[in-house]
């Protein structure tokens, strides 16, 4: 039996820290073009309660989304010993591209795949870069489509990256252009030959969602709300209330059929990482979940103990969140969170489309 295992991960966070202070001279608009008559104290307190975000990361100028997401891949590689040209495929999880720093206009000639590719000097032309535009549900898609190809022996070794500069495509009239930051994430998925079928180690299950239609434009780009204000066209522009309804009606069971259909019990997860999109939204995507199971008692430190979160000091980065993540605690870098050999975690993200998916993967009990 094949099964597809982690064998390296790695993540790039931006060094510059955007706090709340950046905001404060910020004129803020409505979705009708007229400016907000709130202070702009009132306006990032509630929004901070809401979301729970303090601090955010922007990438330093001379940086592009490609040259980030190289960064992360160069550790991911490292940490999985795995030679470069061993890669059979780089999937690359983002939705804009390289930004141009004049026109701020999205760049995707070459694909960002490609340019990850030349940047880490792979000279294998077997090496096929396939870009995965996804919403910020894009680097659990690229690890079931990794899934798929080695499970049937297209490839041994598959990178996934995902990243974001999202700082450069954020409408700064916009009150939700405080959620968004920068960074990347990576991951090796390797093919391991395992001798018995019940040795259920790797990626054991996973579903995907994608409610296209009158859902489509849930989150979608636009000029500024600041009628006045002509630097680009691509502004992210949310319905957040929208998006919020959504992930709390079907984010939950969906994840409760996925572990059905696998036969595990929510009892058997050691951990749910969950995209960053806020803190509010997750918190209450676990509680609907947690309900699912008859679990209605447990206060927010219990939560939060299977629940790891990083929004609060590193925002929105979309698909780079999960993996992030996972790297982090993989690292050491988020005690007390922890993952052993032989845990098994659950991985969820929503993004643009509006698509949601989840994945299940248990560490194995020792390297093969």
């Amino acid at each position: 039996m094949i099964r597809s295992i982690i064998t390296g991960t790695g993540h790039y966070l931006p060094n510059k820290i955007i706090k709340r202070d950046h905001f404060m001279k910020h004129k803020f608009y409505d979705q009708k073009g007229f400016k907000i008559k709130k202070s702009n104290e009132e306006i990032i307190n509630k929004f901070q309660k809401i979301t729970e975000i303090e601090e955010r990361r922007y990438i330093n100028e001379g940086l592009f989304n490609s040259d980030i997401a190289t960064i992360a891949a160069e550790k991911a590689l490292k940490n999985s010993k795995i030679c470069k040209e061993k890669i059979d495929y780089i999937i690359s999880a983002h939705n804009y591209g390289d930004i141009h720093p004049i026109s701020y206009q999205s760049d995707f000639v070459p694909s960002i795949s490609a340019k990850i590719k030349n940047k880490l000097q792979i000279k294998n032309k077997r090496c096929r870069p396939y870009d995965m535009i996804f919403g910020c549900t894009g680097w659990i898609e690229g690890m079931i489509l990794a899934d798929q190809l080695l499970r049937s022996k297209y490839a041994k070794n598959i990178l996934i990256t995902s990243s974001e500069t999202l700082s450069q495509v954020i409408d700064p009239y916009d009150r939700n252009a405080m959620i968004f930051s920068d960074g990347a994430g990576a991951a090796v998925l390797s093919a391991m030959e395992y001798l018995e079928e019940n040795e259920r180690h790797g990626i054991i299950h996973y579903d995907t969602q994608c409610d296209n239609n009158e859902k489509l434009y849930y989150l979608t780009n636009g000029p500024s709300l600041n009628p006045n204000y002509k630097k680009s066209l691509v502004n992210i522009r949310m319905n957040g209330r929208r998006i919020y309804e959504y992930a709390l009606t079907e984010v939950p069971n969906m994840l409760k059929n996925m572990l059905d259909h696998a036969n595990l019990h929510l009892h058997d997860i050691h951990k749910i990482l969950l995209h960053q999109a806020n803190a509010k939204m997750d918190y209450e995507i676990l509680k609907r979940l947690l309900k699912l199971y008859d679990y209605t008692s447990l206060k927010k430190d219990c939560l939060s103990n299977i629940m790891p979160m990083t929004i609060q000091k590193f925002g929105n980065s979309s698909v780079a969140t999960v993996p992030t993540l996972l790297d982090l605690i993989l690292k050491g870098k988020m005690p007390p969170h922890e993952i052993k050999p032989g845990d098994t975690i659950l991985m969820a993200s929503l993004g643009a489309g509006m698509n949601i998916n989840g994945m299940i993967y248990r560490f194995p009990n020792k390297k093969k």
